[in-house]
């Protein structure tokens, strides 16, 4: 192998390794079998939550999950790959590939990292069945505003008990 060659694939390694440390998030998927229609469809989805995929040769990927520390990632690394990288919402992508494999039997979550925590299908399975971070703010928010509502049921009924004895 040329000089270049392998210049270009420590490249390309350092790239994912920038990618893996920028991320909150990365889902490993087997998409083999998807259709093209169906590719197009989940990457949409994805880019509407500001989640990117891309397929990457497994021995870059085996090379960067290393030298980013992640370890036990060399077993899903296997077969055709993609990763789904999201900045921003760790349960994000885990939410929308669950939903997709779902209703598409070809689509599978082989693993991933999840907040610097190399996970399990069975946990990414579990990150994709919780709430929210939107519905678990208004979850609290109701539970909040409970005891309020209350309050401020009390102080009427005393405020127009109050009228009544004045009358």
């Amino acid at each position: 192998m040329s000089k270049e060659a392998i210049a270009v694939k420590a490249q390309a390694v350092d790239a994912v390794v920038e990618r893996f440390n920028a991320a909150t998030s990365a889902v490993v998927v087997d998409y083999r079998g998807l259709t093209v229609e169906e590719v197009t469809d989940l990457r949409k989805q994805l880019r509407d939550a500001g989640v990117s995929m891309s397929v990457i040769k497994n021995k870059i990927l085996t090379r960067a999950a290393d030298k980013a520390g992640y370890e036990g990632l060399e077993e899903v690394f296997s077969g055709p790959t993609a990763v789904a990288f999201s900045d921003e919402d760790a349960i994000a992508p885990a939410k929308i590939l669950k939903k997709f494999a779902d209703s598409h039997d070809a689509l599978s979550i082989k693993g991933g990292i999840i907040e610097d925590k190399v996970v399990s299908v069975d946990e990414i399975n579990t990150y994709a069945t919780m709430p929210s971070r939107e519905e678990l703010l208004s979850m609290l928010a109701s539970a909040l505003s409970d005891p309020m509502r209350k309050i401020a049921r009390a102080v009427k009924a005393v405020a127009d008990k109050g009228e009544g004895d004045a009358a």
